[in-house]
């Protein structure tokens, strides 16, 4: 039993051993070959643009109430989020108020991700939709 105890042993120790070896993160300090570095794993593929035109048109009452009344709906060209795997796109429209008085031209951003309008956002005077192209849907 001693010699089979000694070689049990041994075994277990070398595969103590063995069990902390493994890829080494890419932001390790270690310096390591680059064989034994984990690869960084690749960024998703982009969506492809969107339709903002069709999207807007089908999807209105996601961006506006529909109490608004909006008109001379106009739309800029989708943008990559530089936030995430979506899109982003300006949105304008003449609005009513509910007491029916004129709200003038508003403006909003509109996040666009699989397909669809996830939010939106009115924009401030510090956003970039003041410089974009405008067409209509």
């Amino acid at each position: 039993m001693g010699q089979g105890g000694a070689r049990i042993t041994l075994l277990l120790g070398l595969a103590a051993t063995l069990a902390g070896c493994g890829f080494v993160d890419s932001r390790s300090p270690l310096p390591m070959p680059a064989f034994l570095r984990a690869r960084e794993a690749e960024p998703p593929p982009l969506e492809a643009p969107p339709d903002i035109k069709r999207l807007v048109s089908e999807k209105l009452d996601s961006v506006f109430v529909s109490t608004s009344r909006p008109a001379n709906v106009r739309v800029s060209q989708p943008l990559h989020d530089p936030r995430g795997l979506g899109w982003t796109s300006c949105v304008r429209a003449e609005l009513t108020s509910v007491m029916g008085q004129p709200l003038g031209t508003q403006t909003y951003r509109v996040f666009i991700n699989e397909g669809g309008i996830a939010d939106r956002r009115r924009v401030d005077g510090d956003d970039t939709c003041a410089t974009e192209n405008y067409e209509p849907i």
